[in-house]
Protein backbone atom coordinates (compact mmCIF):
# COMPACT_ATOMS: atom_id res chain seq x y z
CA UNK A 1 0.00 0.00 0.00
CA UNK A 2 1.28 3.81 -0.67
CA UNK A 3 1.20 6.26 1.61
CA UNK A 4 -1.37 8.10 -0.67
CA UNK A 5 -3.85 5.41 0.35
CA UNK A 6 -3.81 6.79 3.87
CA UNK A 7 -7.20 9.17 4.58
CA UNK A 8 -5.96 12.62 4.73
CA UNK A 9 -2.67 12.31 3.04
CA UNK A 10 -2.10 13.90 -0.64
CA UNK A 11 0.70 13.82 -3.35
CA UNK A 12 2.50 16.73 -1.77
CA UNK A 13 2.26 15.45 2.38
CA UNK A 14 3.48 12.09 0.83
CA UNK A 15 6.50 13.41 -0.17
CA UNK A 16 7.08 15.13 2.70
CA UNK A 17 6.40 12.33 4.82
CA UNK A 18 8.96 10.28 2.50
CA UNK A 19 11.83 13.47 2.58
CA UNK A 20 11.45 12.83 6.23
CA UNK A 21 12.40 9.37 5.68
CA UNK A 22 8.76 7.59 6.47
CA UNK A 23 8.56 5.18 3.48
CA UNK A 24 6.37 2.92 4.57
CA UNK A 25 3.17 2.22 6.60
CA UNK A 26 5.18 0.82 9.34
CA UNK A 27 7.39 3.41 9.78
CA UNK A 28 4.04 5.64 9.90
CA UNK A 29 2.65 3.33 12.14
CA UNK A 30 5.61 3.48 14.67
CA UNK A 31 5.83 7.48 14.18
CA UNK A 32 4.80 10.06 17.24
CA UNK A 33 2.86 12.67 16.58
CA UNK A 34 5.35 15.14 17.33
CA UNK A 35 7.71 13.64 14.39
CA UNK A 36 4.78 14.42 11.44
CA UNK A 37 4.44 17.96 13.21
CA UNK A 38 8.12 18.64 12.36
CA UNK A 39 6.86 17.44 8.90
CA UNK A 40 4.35 20.26 8.51
CA UNK A 41 1.24 18.25 9.51
CA UNK A 42 -1.64 19.52 11.92
CA UNK A 43 -1.44 17.82 15.36
CA UNK A 44 -5.43 16.15 14.38
CA UNK A 45 -4.22 15.14 10.85
CA UNK A 46 -1.13 13.64 12.20
CA UNK A 47 -3.06 11.31 14.55
CA UNK A 48 -5.91 10.54 12.02
CA UNK A 49 -2.65 9.58 9.53
CA UNK A 50 -0.52 7.43 12.28
CA UNK A 51 -4.26 5.83 13.55
CA UNK A 52 -5.35 4.36 9.94
CA UNK A 53 -1.59 3.37 9.34
CA UNK A 54 -1.82 1.37 12.51
CA UNK A 55 -5.43 0.10 11.95
CA UNK A 56 -4.00 -1.31 8.03
CA UNK A 57 -1.16 -3.04 10.21
CA UNK A 58 -3.86 -4.54 12.61
CA UNK A 59 -1.39 -3.34 15.20
CA UNK A 60 -3.31 -4.50 18.49
CA UNK A 61 -2.67 -7.55 21.04
CA UNK A 62 -1.46 -11.05 19.74
CA UNK A 63 -1.17 -14.20 21.23
CA UNK A 64 2.52 -15.83 22.66
CA UNK A 65 2.31 -17.91 19.59
CA UNK A 66 2.32 -15.45 17.28
CA UNK A 67 5.54 -13.50 18.58
CA UNK A 68 6.94 -16.85 18.93
CA UNK A 69 6.66 -17.25 14.90
CA UNK A 70 7.48 -13.50 14.41
CA UNK A 71 11.19 -14.13 15.91
CA UNK A 72 11.26 -16.90 13.89
CA UNK A 73 13.10 -13.77 11.46
CA UNK A 74 15.35 -13.40 13.94
CA UNK A 75 19.07 -13.50 12.76
CA UNK A 76 22.05 -14.40 14.48
CA UNK A 77 25.29 -12.60 13.72
CA UNK A 78 28.71 -14.66 14.28
CA UNK A 79 31.06 -12.52 16.50
CA UNK A 80 34.46 -14.79 15.27
CA UNK A 81 34.08 -16.53 18.12
CA UNK A 82 32.01 -19.70 19.44
CA UNK A 83 32.81 -19.04 22.90
CA UNK A 84 31.35 -15.91 22.61
CA UNK A 85 28.25 -16.99 20.29
CA UNK A 86 27.45 -19.26 23.13
CA UNK A 87 27.02 -16.46 25.80
CA UNK A 88 25.00 -14.23 23.27
CA UNK A 89 22.80 -17.36 22.46
CA UNK A 90 23.84 -17.59 19.27
CA UNK A 91 25.31 -14.59 18.20
CA UNK A 92 24.51 -10.60 17.85
CA UNK A 93 20.34 -10.54 17.37
CA UNK A 94 18.70 -8.63 14.92
CA UNK A 95 15.69 -6.47 15.94
CA UNK A 96 17.90 -5.72 19.30
CA UNK A 97 20.33 -3.10 20.41
CA UNK A 98 23.50 -5.33 21.77
CA UNK A 99 25.61 -2.69 24.09
CA UNK A 100 29.37 -3.51 24.38
CA UNK A 101 31.02 -0.83 27.23
CA UNK A 102 34.59 -1.28 28.69
CA UNK A 103 37.68 0.69 28.74
CA UNK A 104 39.99 1.53 26.32
CA UNK A 105 41.99 -1.37 24.71
CA UNK A 106 38.95 -3.44 26.07
CA UNK A 107 38.17 -4.48 22.15
CA UNK A 108 35.34 -2.40 21.74
CA UNK A 109 36.20 -0.88 18.39
CA UNK A 110 37.46 -4.58 17.03
CA UNK A 111 34.33 -6.24 17.71
CA UNK A 112 32.65 -3.20 15.28
CA UNK A 113 35.27 -3.56 12.73
CA UNK A 114 35.06 -7.41 12.93
CA UNK A 115 30.87 -8.12 12.57
CA UNK A 116 31.02 -5.27 9.14
CA UNK A 117 33.23 -8.08 8.07
CA UNK A 118 31.02 -11.31 9.38
CA UNK A 119 27.63 -9.46 8.40
CA UNK A 120 28.92 -9.99 4.91
CA UNK A 121 29.44 -13.72 5.02
CA UNK A 122 26.69 -16.65 4.09
CA UNK A 123 24.19 -17.42 6.59
CA UNK A 124 25.90 -20.87 7.00
CA UNK A 125 28.74 -19.46 7.96
CA UNK A 126 26.87 -17.12 10.50
CA UNK A 127 26.36 -14.10 8.38
CA UNK A 128 23.69 -12.19 7.10
CA UNK A 129 24.52 -11.32 3.75
CA UNK A 130 24.01 -8.18 4.19
CA UNK A 131 25.96 -4.54 4.38
CA UNK A 132 26.96 -2.42 7.23
CA UNK A 133 26.52 1.30 8.20
CA UNK A 134 29.52 2.24 10.61
CA UNK A 135 28.86 5.63 12.35
CA UNK A 136 32.58 6.74 13.94
CA UNK A 137 32.40 9.32 16.31
CA UNK A 138 35.77 9.18 18.02
CA UNK A 139 37.36 8.19 14.61
CA UNK A 140 38.44 5.08 15.47
CA UNK A 141 37.32 3.57 11.30
CA UNK A 142 40.77 1.57 10.10
CA UNK A 143 39.63 0.19 6.15
CA UNK A 144 43.16 -1.92 6.90
CA UNK A 145 41.87 -3.73 9.57
CA UNK A 146 38.89 -4.59 7.87
CA UNK A 147 41.11 -5.74 4.74
CA UNK A 148 42.88 -7.71 7.43
CA UNK A 149 39.61 -9.19 8.60
CA UNK A 150 38.63 -9.91 5.60
CA UNK A 151 41.71 -11.78 3.94
CA UNK A 152 41.49 -14.13 6.79
CA UNK A 153 37.93 -14.88 6.30
CA UNK A 154 38.75 -15.49 2.10
CA UNK A 155 36.79 -12.75 1.39
CA UNK A 156 37.84 -10.15 -1.22
CA UNK A 157 39.29 -7.08 1.00
CA UNK A 158 38.27 -4.19 -1.52
CA UNK A 159 34.45 -5.82 -2.04
CA UNK A 160 34.31 -6.24 2.02
CA UNK A 161 35.49 -2.49 2.18
CA UNK A 162 32.63 -1.27 -0.30
CA UNK A 163 29.89 -2.99 1.25
CA UNK A 164 30.75 -0.77 4.48
CA UNK A 165 28.88 2.70 4.34
CA UNK A 166 30.91 4.74 6.92
CA UNK A 167 30.02 8.13 7.91
CA UNK A 168 32.19 10.35 10.79
CA UNK A 169 29.57 12.11 13.57
CA UNK A 170 31.07 15.67 14.44
CA UNK A 171 28.96 16.36 16.80
CA UNK A 172 25.66 14.63 19.00
CA UNK A 173 23.23 16.49 16.07
CA UNK A 174 25.08 15.02 13.39
CA UNK A 175 24.76 11.53 15.14
CA UNK A 176 21.46 11.77 15.43
CA UNK A 177 21.27 12.96 11.34
CA UNK A 178 22.88 10.02 10.64
CA UNK A 179 21.04 7.60 12.48
CA UNK A 180 17.97 9.04 10.68
CA UNK A 181 19.58 8.27 7.29
CA UNK A 182 20.57 5.09 8.02
CA UNK A 183 16.82 4.31 8.22
CA UNK A 184 16.12 5.88 5.21
CA UNK A 185 18.69 3.87 3.37
CA UNK A 186 18.74 0.50 4.61
CA UNK A 187 16.35 -1.41 2.47
CA UNK A 188 17.79 -0.08 -0.74
CA UNK A 189 21.70 -1.06 0.31
CA UNK A 190 20.63 -4.38 2.33
CA UNK A 191 22.16 -2.83 5.23
CA UNK A 192 22.03 -6.20 7.83
CA UNK A 193 24.27 -4.00 10.66
CA UNK A 194 24.32 -0.79 12.23
CA UNK A 195 27.57 -0.28 14.45
CA UNK A 196 27.75 3.44 16.24
CA UNK A 197 31.61 3.64 17.58
CA UNK A 198 30.66 5.10 20.11
CA UNK A 199 26.92 5.79 21.35
CA UNK A 200 28.03 8.26 24.22
CA UNK A 201 31.34 10.11 23.13
CA UNK A 202 29.86 13.07 21.91
CA UNK A 203 26.93 13.61 24.54
CA UNK A 204 29.53 13.24 27.36
CA UNK A 205 31.75 16.20 25.64
CA UNK A 206 28.88 18.35 24.97
CA UNK A 207 26.65 18.37 27.84
CA UNK A 208 28.29 18.75 30.80
CA UNK A 209 27.33 19.73 34.57
CA UNK A 210 24.28 17.97 36.41
CA UNK A 211 22.08 21.28 35.00
CA UNK A 212 22.49 19.66 31.17
CA UNK A 213 21.93 15.90 32.60
CA UNK A 214 18.38 15.94 31.84
CA UNK A 215 18.92 17.38 28.46
CA UNK A 216 21.58 15.29 27.61
CA UNK A 217 19.15 11.95 28.55
CA UNK A 218 16.31 13.21 26.56
CA UNK A 219 18.60 13.51 23.62
CA UNK A 220 20.05 10.33 23.84
CA UNK A 221 17.27 8.50 24.57
CA UNK A 222 15.45 9.77 20.92
CA UNK A 223 18.86 8.48 19.30
CA UNK A 224 18.23 5.22 20.67
CA UNK A 225 14.66 5.14 20.20
CA UNK A 226 15.25 5.90 16.01
CA UNK A 227 18.15 2.73 16.69
CA UNK A 228 15.42 0.32 18.10
CA UNK A 229 12.01 1.27 16.04
CA UNK A 230 13.30 3.22 12.81
CA UNK A 231 16.29 0.42 12.42
CA UNK A 232 16.69 -2.66 14.33
CA UNK A 233 12.55 -3.13 14.32
CA UNK A 234 11.68 -2.11 11.05
CA UNK A 235 14.42 -3.40 8.85
CA UNK A 236 15.11 -6.42 11.16
CA UNK A 237 18.88 -5.35 11.38
CA UNK A 238 21.60 -5.80 14.02
CA UNK A 239 22.65 -2.83 16.09
CA UNK A 240 25.42 -2.42 17.83
CA UNK A 241 26.65 0.16 19.74
CA UNK A 242 30.02 0.78 21.78
CA UNK A 243 29.84 2.44 25.12
CA UNK A 244 32.71 4.61 27.30
CA UNK A 245 33.17 3.85 31.12
CA UNK A 246 33.63 6.06 34.15
CA UNK A 247 34.56 4.98 37.57
CA UNK A 248 31.89 4.99 40.94
CA UNK A 249 33.27 6.79 43.37
CA UNK A 250 30.46 5.44 45.61
CA UNK A 251 32.14 1.83 44.76
CA UNK A 252 34.22 0.93 47.70
CA UNK A 253 34.53 -2.72 47.46
CA UNK A 254 34.55 -5.11 43.59
CA UNK A 255 34.91 -3.25 40.24
CA UNK A 256 33.91 0.64 40.02
CA UNK A 257 33.26 0.41 36.48
CA UNK A 258 30.09 1.82 35.04
CA UNK A 259 28.82 2.50 31.75
CA UNK A 260 27.84 5.88 30.97
CA UNK A 261 24.01 6.58 29.77
CA UNK A 262 22.37 5.97 33.05
CA UNK A 263 19.10 4.11 33.07
CA UNK A 264 18.25 5.58 29.41
CA UNK A 265 21.06 3.20 28.34
CA UNK A 266 20.40 0.46 30.21
CA UNK A 267 16.77 0.31 29.89
CA UNK A 268 17.03 0.31 26.03
CA UNK A 269 20.00 -1.41 25.23
CA UNK A 270 18.46 -5.18 24.66
CA UNK A 271 21.77 -7.09 25.58
CA UNK A 272 24.26 -5.20 28.04
CA UNK A 273 27.83 -7.29 27.82
CA UNK A 274 30.98 -5.63 29.48
CA UNK A 275 34.28 -5.66 27.91
CA UNK A 276 37.74 -6.00 29.91
CA UNK A 277 41.43 -6.86 28.87
CA UNK A 278 43.31 -10.06 29.92
CA UNK A 279 46.34 -11.24 29.99
CA UNK A 280 47.88 -10.16 26.74
CA UNK A 281 45.66 -10.16 23.63
CA UNK A 282 42.76 -12.09 26.28
CA UNK A 283 39.62 -10.55 25.84
CA UNK A 284 37.17 -11.07 28.81
CA UNK A 285 33.10 -10.61 28.22
CA UNK A 286 30.16 -10.70 30.47
CA UNK A 287 27.14 -10.78 29.80
CA UNK A 288 25.24 -8.21 32.65
CA UNK A 289 21.61 -7.85 31.06
CA UNK A 290 19.83 -10.09 28.41
CA UNK A 291 15.88 -10.62 28.41
CA UNK A 292 16.29 -14.42 28.45
CA UNK A 293 19.90 -15.24 28.80
CA UNK A 294 21.52 -16.22 32.22
CA UNK A 295 24.42 -13.53 33.54
CA UNK A 296 27.70 -15.37 32.16
CA UNK A 297 31.17 -14.58 30.85
CA UNK A 298 34.09 -16.15 28.61
CA UNK A 299 37.45 -15.61 27.01
CA UNK A 300 37.90 -14.64 23.84
CA UNK A 301 40.68 -13.15 21.57
CA UNK A 302 41.93 -10.31 19.68
CA UNK A 303 44.18 -11.41 17.16
CA UNK A 304 45.74 -10.04 13.58
CA UNK A 305 43.28 -11.96 12.16
CA UNK A 306 40.43 -10.46 14.26
CA UNK A 307 38.48 -11.97 16.78
CA UNK A 308 38.73 -15.39 17.61
CA UNK A 309 38.18 -18.36 20.26
CA UNK A 310 41.37 -18.95 22.64
CA UNK A 311 43.47 -21.97 21.35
Amino acid sequence: MDLEDLPGVGKSIAEKLREAGLHSLESIAAASISELKEVGIGESSAIKIINAARKRLNMGFETGLEVMKKREKIGKLTTGSKEFDRLLGGGIETQAITEFFGKFGSGKTQLGHQLSVNVQLPRERGGLEGNAIYIDTENTFRPERIQQMAKYLELDPEETLKNIYVARAYNSDHQMLLAEKASEIAKEYNIKLVVVDSLTAHFRAEYTGRSALAERQQKLNRLLHILQRKIADLHNIAVVVTNQVMARPDVLFGDPTAPIGGHIVGHTATFRVYLRKGKGDKRIARLIDSPNLPEAECIFEVTVDGIRDVE
